[in-house]
């Protein structure tokens, strides 16, 4: 299963970036985004920003995979 995670972006350098969710930041390219600004969402998936989302759609996201995380902990 391929699942791709919604990270905000904090620094563009280039085609890089930092990107973070809830305290944890991880570099990912933006080369396939290349429009990708500061403050933006993005759907991170292997490293790499494969879509630029709205904040709305970023947090039903994070909400359905804390629904899966808590579903599988029981």
């Amino acid at each position: 299963m391929c699942l791709a995670v919604p990270l905000k972006v904090i620094k563009v350098t280039g085609t890089m970036a930092i990107a973070e969710l809830e305290g944890i930041s991880k570099e990912i390219s933006i080369a396939l985004t290349p429009e990708v600004n500061v403050g933006d969402w993005v759907l991170v998936h292997a490293g790499y920003a494969i879509h630029r989302i709205d904040y709305e759609e970023a947090r039903k996201t994070i909400r359905f995979l804390e629904e899966l995380h808590e579903a599988n902990s029981k």
